[in-house]
C-alpha cells in the first residue's frame, strides 16, 4: 500500500468525521427552533440538489430492478434520521453519535441472524463488548426516569436502523448507481417529513414527536446552520467515498470514529455536561468494539 495514498485516505475519513460531527453540532444549535423532522426534511433538500446536478452532468449507468429493495432502504434511512436527529435534540451530542456508531454491532448480529453468515470467534468478542458499551452508557440514564431512558432507546433504534439501511446497499449495490441509492435515500428523506408536518398541523402526539412535528418557519439566524448542516452532510458523504478508495478498509474505518471525538469537542463546546466516567468507559468499549469488526469484516 502506497504510504501517500493511505495518508490521504485517512486526512479524507478525518474531514468526513468532522463534517458528521458539524451536522450534529448544527442539529443542538436548531434544537429549540425546529423540530428534528424539520431538520430531516431541510438536510434531504439540499443534499438532493447536488446529487440532482451529479446525475444531470453524468446520466445514471445501472442494471435496476429491485425497486422495492430501494424503496426499503430510503424509508429506512429516513426513519434512521428521524431518530438520528431526534436523539441528538435530546441527549448529549457526543452519546447520541456513539450510539449512532454502534450500527457495525448490529450489523454484525443481523449477518448471523438474517443473512445465515458465521462470525469468528474475536468477532464475538467485540460484539460483546460493543454492546457492554452501550450498557454503560444507557443504564446510568435509567435514573433519570422513563423519558430520558425513552430518548436513549430511540438513539439506539438509531443504531438498529441504519444497520438494515446499510446492509439494503450491500444488496443494492450491485444493481444501482451509488447516486440512484442515495437518491432514494433522499427523496424519502423529503416526501416521509413532508408527511410527518401535514400530520402535524392536525395531531400532537407526545409519544410520537420524533415522527410527527408541526412544521415551524425557521427564523432568519437558523438558515445559517440549516445551510452548514447539508453542505457540511454532502461533504462528509464524498470524503467519505473517497477515503476507502485511497486506502486500507481496515485503517479508514478505524479513524471513521474520530467522529465521536469531534462530538465530544463540539458537545462541550455548545454546552453538554461532560460525559460521566462511566459513559466515557462506555464509548472507549464502542470503539473498540466497532475497529475489532471493522477490522475483522475486511480482511
Amino acid at each position: 500500500m502506497d504510504r501517500e495514498q493511505l495518508k490521504r485516505g485517512i486526512l479524507s475519513m478525518l474531514l468526513a468525521s468532522f463534517c458528521f460531527a458539524l451536522v450534529g453540532a448544527c442539529t443542538r444549535l436548531l434544537r429549540h427552533s425546529i423540530s428534528s423532522v424539520e431538520i430531516v426534511f431541510f438536510r434531504n433538500l439540499i443534499g438532493v440538489l447536488f446529487i440532482g446536478y451529479s446525475v444531470f452532468r453524468r446520466p445514471l449507468q445501472q442494471v435496476g430492478g429491485k425497486p422495492l429493495l430501494l424503496v426499503f432502504r430510503g424509508v429506512v434511512g429516513t426513519i434512521a434520521l428521524y431518530t438520528f436527529f431526534y436523539s441528538v435534540t435530546k441527549i448529549g451530542l457526543a452519546e447520541a453519535i456513539t450510539y449512532q456508531q454502534t450500527y457495525p454491532i448490529f450489523i454484525a448480529v443481523f449477518s448471523v441472524f438474517i443473512v445465515g453468515e458465521g462470525l469468528k470467534g474475536k468477532e464475538w468478542l467485540a460484539v460483546l463488548l460493543g454492546f457492554i458499551g452501550i450498557c454503560f452508557i444507557f443504564v446510568p440514564q435509567m435514573s433519570g426516569g422513563l423519558l430520558s431512558a425513552r430518548n436513549h432507546v430511540i438513539g439506539i433504534g438509531n443504531a438498529v436502523l441504519t444497520a438494515f439501511a446499510y446492509m439494503s446497499i450491500r444488496k443494492l449495490s450491485s444493481f444501482y448507481d451509488s447516486r440512484s441509492i442515495v437518491l432514494s435515500f433522499m427523496i424519502s428523506g423529503i416526501v416521509l417529513p413532508i408527511i410527518s408536518m401535514i400530520l402535524g398541523a392536525y395531531y400532537t402526539l407526545p409519544s410520537l414527536d420524533f415522527l410527527i412535528a408541526e412544521f415551524v418557519m425557521p427564523q432568519q439566524k437558523d438558515w445559517l446552520w440549516i445551510l452548514t448542516l447539508g453542505v457540511a452532510a454532502m461533504i462528509g458523504q464524498i470524503y467519505l467515498t473517497k477515503a476507502f478508495s485511497f486506502g486500507k478498509a481496515g485503517i479508514i474505518s478505524a479513524v471513521g470514529f474520530s467522529n465521536i471525538v469531534f462530538s465530544v469537542f463540539f458537545g462541550l463546546l455548545l454546552g453538554d455536561p461532560s460525559p460521566q466516567l462511566l459513559a466515557f468507559f462506555g464509548i472507549a468499549l464502542v470503539i473498540i468494539s466497532g475497529i475489532l469488526i471493522s477490522w475483522q469484516a475486511r480482511k
